[in-house]
């Protein structure tokens, strides 16, 4: 905490926010990579419900449904990249979600190359989460006061 004096000669006390570390805007990144091709199959799905005629109803609700999380994510990846410690346990949940996503893929649709792409990219953004710099600036209680 820092104290600071208004013109009234009243001192106020205004908290001093640590940046987040360099790992957790690595990730932020990462996680904007992650919403970003979320909203390309969103666009995708859409452009595929336009095409139909039948059944475009439940396509326009899937595009739907996919844009809002890739909204919501790539509103995550933008409070990671600027430093909100709230963001740092809903990336994790994220990437812990794409691994299993991942292992599905591998199974039945046997896309196992984007798998194995999607599994690397979610590890890595764990383990920079996990950093001691990550956890230390995750903690650090008395910079939200």
């Amino acid at each position: 905490m820092t104290c600071v004096t208004l013109m009234g000669g009243k001192a106020v006390s205004v908290p001093i926010l640590s940046p987040a570390p360099r790992a957790v805007r690595i990730v932020g990144v990462l996680v904007g990579v992650q919403g970003l091709a979320g909203l390309a199959f969103a666009v995708a799905v859409l452009v595929r419900a336009l095409s139909v005629t039948t059944n475009a109803g439940n396509l326009y609700g899937e595009a739907g449904f996919f844009g809002l999380l890739a909204a919501a994510i790539l509103g995550l990846a933008a409070g990671l990249v600027i430093g909100r410690r709230w963001t740092r346990t809903p990336a994790t949940v994220l990437q812990l979600l794409l691994i299993a996503v991942a292992w599905y893929a591998i199974g039945p649709t046997k896309l196992v190359l984007p798998a194995i792409i999607t599994v690397a990219v979610c590890v890595a953004a764990l383990v920079l989460l996990f950093t001691a710099p990550a956890r230390a600036w995750a903690v650090d209680t008395t910079a939200d006061r």
